[in-house]
C-alpha cells in the first residue's frame, strides 16, 4: 500500500508495504561547495566528536573547530581575598512574598568570582589540520585553487573534496569513527609523492569570549607561551601532548603510505607541527582527539573508519521515520525536503551526545560552549517523533539524574521544596549565575515531557518508570512549592519575580504568564499520572495547586503575556522575541485543567493577531516550528507549511541553521525544532485523525512517524 496525500483531506500515514528509497531522495540534496564558507564548514563526526572543514577536506586555509563533548577548559580562579574559590560567591538575596530567597547571580560586591562562574568552564578547540605546501610556499590562499568541488554524501557521512594547484589535482576524502574521536583522512596526489604536499597540525590557546565564531581560539603567536605541546613519534605514529593550564589532552596520529613519512616540529613561537609524506602519491591518515593517552593502542587506517562511517550512516538512514515530499511539484515542498534532510545529518552529528548540546552544536562556540537546560527539548525531542529514542537516551535521562543533587541543593538554598533546574550549564551540573538565567522557570516542567514521550514509546514501561519516577517526583515537589497561594483570589500565582520565555519582560511586576501556566498545568498532571501508574498516592497538595492554578490571563478576547501586561500589541517590546503564549496549543497538546478556563477561540484570537502584529524580524529559530505545531494543530497546514519556510527564517547552502541578527551561526534549536514540527506532521498527535496536516497538491510519502502528545 503507498500512501500518499494529493488531496485537501488525504493522511499521511505509515506505509504498510510499500518503502521510500531514501537514498535515492537524499542524494538529490547532497551539499555541494565550489569555495569555502566563511561563516560554516562541512562537518564529519558522530555527535560527541566534529571536525568542520573548508573546501581542502582539512582546515588549511579556515580554522574551523574541532570540538567535542570532553573539551572543556577553566582559567585560573581570581587571586583577590574573598573570591579565590566558587564557595566565595553567595549571589543576591530578592525579597519575595514576604520572605528572602537567594538567586544565583552576580553579585555587584563579588564581581571577579561573579564573572569567573559565568564564563568557566568554556569549550575548547582541540586542533587545527591542514595541508601545507612546503617551506617556501607559505603565502598560498584559497585563490591560487582551481578546479575546487566539495561534496557532502549524507548517506555515507562521506566529505569528497578536489581541487588543483601547482597544475596537480589532490583528492581528499574525509570521514570519522562513529565510535571515537577520530579522523579519517584518505589523500591522493602526486604532490605527496614528490614531497610537495605536507599536514600540518596546530592548536589554539582558548579564548574567553561568550560568543567565538565562526572560528575557536587564538591562534597568534601572543599567546604561544602560555600552553605547551610536545611531539613523540615511532614508526607509523606519532602522539601530540597539549597541555592548557590544567587541562590536558593527546593527539594521536597514525599514517599508511608506501613511501617516506616524517614529522617535526613545532615551528619556532608555534605549536604546529608538520608532517611530511614522500615517495608515494597516497597518504592515509587516522587522528584521534583523547583527554586519555592512546599512544599504544592501534587505530583503524582512513579507508576503514570510511567503511565503519559508512555502515553508521547507511543505518541511521534507514532505520527510524523518513519522510519524502520530493513528488510534490513546487519548489517549497523542495526546500522543505532539502532543511529536513540536512539537518537529520546535522542533528546526528551535533546534538547526538552524552550531553544536551549547544546551541551551536560543534560547530563554535556560543555562551562559552554551555548548553542551556530549557532548549534540550528543541535540540532532541523529535527523536521520539522520529522513532529514534535511542538518539535522546544517550543524554536524557542521565542528564538530569547527573544534576538532581544539585539542583535539589539550588531549590534548598532558595528555601524550595524538591529540585530547581539550572538554565546555562556545564557538564558538572553548575548553572552560571544571571538574573535571567536564575529567574527562568519553563524549564522546569521539561522532564515531565521528555518522560511521558519516553513511556509512549518504550517497550519496557517498567524500566522508564523506575528511570524517571524520583526525577519526576521531585521536580514536581518544587513546582508546587514554588506556586504562591494567594489568598485574595483564592489562586495559586506564578511569580513575581520571574522571567517569561521570551526574557523580555520586568520580572518584578510578570505574573501568571500564559504559557508558563499552561505548561505548569501539564507537567503536574503528567507527575500525578505516573504516582497513579506506580500505584502510589498523589500527595494532596500536587492537587490543590492543580485545582486551583490561576486562570489563563485574557484581555480583549486573547490570551496575554502575562497577567495585567499594559500596551499588550501595542509595545514594541511585547511583541518581540518569543511568542510562547502560542506554545500551549501546539509544543502542548491542548489544555485540559478547568483551573486554566483555555478557551480555542480565544486562542484562533490569539493567533491571528500574533500573524499581523509580531516582529518576525528578530525571533529566534525555533519560534518558526513553535508557530507551525500551533497552525498545524489548528488544522491550517499551509500556514504550518508557510511559517516553516519564512522569509526571515534561513538555512545556508548546506543545511546549516542560520543565527538570525541576535545568534550567531548555526543555532541548532532551529534544525531540532523543524524536525519536531514536520515530525508532528508527519504522525500526527492525539486527536488528529480528522485534521489536514498538508497542503492541497502536496505528495506526501511518511515512513515509522509516532505521534506527539
Amino acid at each position: 500500500m503507498k500512501i500518499s496525500q494529493l488531496l485537501a483531506g488525504t493522511l499521511c500515514l505509515t506505509p504498510v508495504t510499500s518503502k521510500i528509497n531514501r537514498k535515492q531522495v537524499l542524494s538529490q540534496f547532497n551539499p555541494i561547495r565550489y569555495a569555502s564558507s566563511n561563516s560554516t564548514p562541512m562537518q564529519v563526526g558522530n555527535g560527541d566528536f566534529a571536525f568542520g572543514v573548508d573546501v581542502t577536506g582539512l582546515q588549511t586555509f579556515m580554522p574551523y573547530g574541532t570540538l567535542s563533548s570532553w573539551g572543556w577548559h577553566n582559567f585560573s580562579l581570581p587571586a583577590t581575598p574573598g573570591q579565590t574559590a566558587v564557595t566565595d560567591f553567595t549571589g543576591l538575596d530578592w525579597w519575595v512574598h514576604g520572605r528572602l530567597v537567594n538567586y544565583n547571580q552576580p553579585n555587584p560586591a563579588e564581581p571577579l568570582i561573579s564573572n569567573w562562574l559565568i564564563k568557566n568552564p568554556q569549550r575548547i578547540n582541540l586542533g587545527r589540520i591542514g595541508f601545507s605546501f612546503g617551506p617556501n610556499q607559505t603565502n598560498i590562499t584559497e585563490k591560487d585553487l582551481t578546479n575546487i568541488m566539495q561534496t557532502l554524501d549524507l548517506y555515507s557521512g562521506t566529505i569528497t573534496s578536489t581541487f588543483s594547484i601547482f597544475n596537480s589535482k589532490i583528492m581528499v576524502i574525509t570521514t570519522a569513527d562513529p565510535e571515537t574521536d577520530t579522523i579519517g583522512i584518505q589523500v591522493e596526489s602526486e604532490l605527496l609523492k614528490d614531497g610537495k604536499l605536507g599536514v600540518f597540525f596546530d592548536y589554539p590557546y582558548p579564548d574567553i569570549n561568550k560568543f567565538d565564531a565562526p572560528f575557536v581560539g587564538v591562534w597568534n603567536s601572543s599567546t604561544w607561551a602560555k600552553h605547551t605541546t610536545s611531539l613523540q613519534a615511532r614508526g607509523n605514529k606519532a602522539v601530540i601532548l597539549h597541555d592548557i593550564d590544567a587541562t590536558r589532552y593527546w593527539t594521536t596520529i597514525q599514517w599508511e603510505s608506501d613511501g617516506e613519512v616524517l614529522i617535526e616540529g613545532p615551528k619556532d613561537e608555534s605549536h604546529r607541527y608538520i608532517l611530511s609524506p614522500s615517495g608515494s602519491s597516497k597518504l592515509d591518515l587516522s587522528v584521534n582527539y583523547s583527554p586519555t593517552s592512546t599512544r599504544e593502542s592501534d587505530m583503524n587506517d582512513g579507508s576503514s573508519i570510511a567503511e565503519t562511517s559508512f555502515k553508521w550512516w547507511k543505518s541511521y538512514w534507514e532505520t527510524g521515520a523518513f519522510i519524502d515530499l520530493t513528488g510534490s511539484k513546487n519548489i517549497s515542498a523542495i526546500e522543505l525536503q532539502r532543511r529536513i534532510v540536512t539537518s537529520q545529518y546535522h542533528l546526528a552529528l551535533n546534538a547526538h551526545a552524552s550531553d544536551p548540546p549547544q546551541e551551536s552544536g560543534l560547530v563554535n562556540i556560543g555562551w562559552y560552549g554551555k548548553f542551556h537546560l530549557e532548549m534540550i527539548p528543541w535540540h532532541l525531542l523529535h527523536w521520539h517523533l522520529w522513532s529514534k529514542s535511542s538518539f535522546i537516551q544517550k543524554s536524557v535521562p542521565r542528564v538530569y539524574t547527573s544534576f538532581l543533587e544539585s539542583s535539589k541543593k539550588r531549590a534548598a538554598k532558595m528555601g524550595y521544596k524538591g529540585a530547581r533546574w539550572g538554565k546555562m550549564s556545564d557538564p558538572t551540573g553548575r548553572s552560571a549565575p544571571g538574573e535571567i538565567n536564575s529567574l527562568l522557570i519553563w524549564q522546569q516542567p521539561h522532564v515531565m515531557l521528555f518522560a511521558e514521550m519516553e513511556w509512549r514509546n518504550g517497550e519496557d514501561k517498567g524500566e522508564v518508570l523506575e528511570k524517571w519516577a524520583n526525577i519526576l517526583d521531585e521536580s514536581a515537589e518544587f513546582m508546587v512549592d514554588f506556586a504562591w497561594w494567594n489568598s485574595t483570589t483564592a489562586r495559586y500565582d506564578l511569580g513575581p519575580p520571574m522571567y517569561p520565555v521570551s526574557e523580555n519582560t520586568n520580572p518584578n511586576v510578570t505574573l501568571n504568564p500564559t504559557f508558563e501556566l499552561a505548561y505548569w498545568s501539564f507537567g503536574l498532571q503528567i507527575a500525578s499520572q505516573w504516582r497513579k501508574r506506580q500505584n502510589l498516592p498523589v500527595p494532596e497538595k500536587w492537587t490543590h495547586v492543580l485545582q486551583h492554578l490561576s486562570p489563563l490571563p485574557v484581555k480583549n478576547g486573547t490570551y496575554e503575556l502575562y497577567e495585567g501586561i499594559p500596551n499588550m500589541w501595542i509595545d514594541p517590546i511585547s511583541v518581540t522575541d518569543h511568542p510562547a503564549l502560542l506554545g500551549i496549543f501546539g509544543l502542548l497538546p491542548t489544555p485540559t485543567n478547568p483551573a486554566l478556563n483555555f478557551n480555542l477561540t480565544i486562542l484562533q484570537g490569539t493567533a491571528e493577531k500574533v500573524s499581523q502584529v509580531w516582529d518576525f524580524k528578530n525571533l529566534f529559530g525555533w519560534d518558526f516550528p513553535m508557530l507551525a505545531m500551533n497552525a498545524a494543530r489548528m488544522g491550517d497546514s499551509e500556514k504550518a507549511v508557510k511559517y516553516l519556510l519564512d522569509p526571515e527564517w534561513n538555512f545556508d547552502d548546506i543545511g546549516m541553521p542560520v543565527g538570525g541578527p541576535r545568534v550567531a551561526t548555526p543555532y541548532f534549536p532551529s534544525s531540532g525544532g523543524l524536525l519536531w514540527a514536520v515530525g508532528m506532521m508527519g504522525g500526527g498527535w492525539d486527536g488528529a485523525n480528522e485534521v489536514k496536516r498538508w497542503p492541497n497538491g502536496w505528495t506526501v510519502e511518511c515512513e515509522g512517524f509516532r505521534s506527539a502528545l
